[in-house]
């Protein structure tokens, strides 16, 4: 017997929101990037709206040429332990680095809100996209490592920490107050990882959680990232311009999964959109209007140029051909550069025309609208295989949430596209992934 295919939903949590104006609006709350109790109800509301997960992205340095939010935010493992303690079923996420992080200590934070959520963490595992190269600098280190030599030491990394989260067989721990065994000896393995940047011998200190393994998250599309994603990954966020392209990217990734022994229900891509619903089309619209007012249109540049090898737009007028701009080599995100350089070029855009265009909401989808507009949109990729479910920024906390909950969520479910319940109570059996059998069981 088959179950038909939902979509899956997660939500990107930063501050007031992901508008880079939003700390600007009249009702938003300037300094919910650090205020515990707004993350908490963020996550509160998606849990009411049966989300699979809410997502916390990190930085590990101050860059003042991107989205002012992230100048002043959480460490992700800090406060998703704080939402997964104040929900009950709804997946928590956080992003933490292979660059700048050793295996061992992310096995065991990972593995600690694994338990004390009861099965519900995943781990968002990024190389650090840096434009600016400033995080190397807080980490005894002169320059950013390159692209693919990142990626070379988070293919070591990622085999670490799933070896290290099998340290203890499922029924290691005995807790026998009569014969005072504590745990079976013979259930517990060391690594023993021996390669070109890691040397770990393990066990981990911790047991393996209700669900086996925090679920891994990426969300690289470079050929490196893709490369990580097929062999690693069980959710992808992806970014790409329009349906077509996005049916491209699944189908491409998709099709990598059988080279490492896996089939395409193991991998979910959840696609990244900006809704804004409004009761008519014309309030969407509005809503829309309202956040841009807050821009200052540099501010925002600041926010492209970090995916775009950090180049200094003050140096142009707004309508300066984007064309014309000298862009430096980027170190960074480069699937998503080369992807905007070429929208730059087969569009004509004006430098003032780059934010909204690449990271105003809804960009040029269809995703401004009635509630009625807004599902039709997400059912057209599901249905078409150019996302398993979508990740969505919300512009405006906690207001864009709340709307697409009370009014989009209602129709997903009419239409037998998304869930009534939770399937269950970890993040695997939310998302229909299998418990990873244990590595040392599998050589027994």
């Amino acid at each position: 017997m088959t179950t038909k295919r939902q979509i899956k939903l997660a939500t990107y949590l930063i501050g007031s929101g992901m508008h880079v104006a939003s700390w600007r609006h009249p009702k938003a709350k300037p300094n919910a990037s650090i205020d515990p109790s707004a993350y908490i109800e963020y996550a509160q509301i998606a849990e009411k709206g049966k989300f699979d997960i809410v997502f916390i992205a990190d930085s590990l340095a101050v860059n003042k040429e991107s989205h002012p939010q992230i100048l002043n935010r959480f460490d992700p493992v800090v406060i998703i332990t704080a939402m997964a303690a104040a929900t009950k079923q709804i997946g928590i996420a956080g992003t933490s680095s292979t660059t700048y992080n050793e295996p061992y200590i992310l096995a065991r934070q990972f593995s600690s809100v694994d338990h004390v959520s009861g099965g519900r963490a995943g781990w968002n595992m990024v190389t650090t996209a840096d434009a600016t190269g400033e995080t190397a600098l807080n980490f005894n280190l002169e320059k950013h490592w390159e692209h693919d030599q990142r990626y070379e030491r988070a293919e070591e990394f990622i085999d670490v920490v799933k070896g290290l989260w099998d340290s203890w067989e499922d029924d290691a721990f005995l807790y026998d107050k009569i014969t005072g065994q504590f745990f079976d000896p013979e259930k517990m393995h060391e690594l023993h990882y021996q390669g070109r940047y890691f040397s770990v011998k393990g066990p981990l200190n911790i047991a393996r959680s209700k669900q086996g393994q925090p679920v891994i998250i990426q969300a690289g599309s470079s050929e490196p990232g893709q490369r990580l994603a097929a062999r690693t990954a069980e959710v992808v966020f992806a970014h790409r311009d329009d349906i077509e392209e996005a049916k491209r990217f699944y189908k491409e990734l998709k099709s990598r999964l059988p080279e490492y022994g896996r089939s395409e229900d193991e991998l979910l891509i959840l696609h990244g959109i900006s809704p804004i619903v409004g009761e008519t089309e014309e309030i969407a619209i509005e809503k829309y209007h309202e956040l841009q007012k807050g821009i200052d249109p540099y501010e925002a540049l600041k926010f492209v140029s970090g995916y775009m090898g950090n180049v200094d737009f003050s140096n142009y007028s707004l309508t300066t051909p984007a064309k014309k701009v000298e862009f430096p080599p980027v170190n960074s995100i480069q699937s998503q550069f080369f992807e905007m350089k070429k929208i730059i070029n087969e569009e004509n855009l004006t430098v003032g025309e780059l934010y909204t265009r690449f990271f105003g909401a809804a960009k040029k989808d269809g995703f401004i609208g009635t509630p009625e507009q807004v599902a039709d949109e997400m059912e057209k990729w599901f249905t078409e295989r150019a996302a398993d479910g979508f990740m969505i920024q919300f512009p405006l906390l906690p207001y864009d949430l709340e709307d697409f909950v009370n009014l989009v969520v209602p129709i997903l479910q009419d239409r037998g596209l998304y869930r009534f319940e939770y399937e269950g109570d970890t993040l695997r059996e939310n998302l229909g992934l299998k418990i990873p059998q244990n590595r040392f069981t599998l050589k027994n």
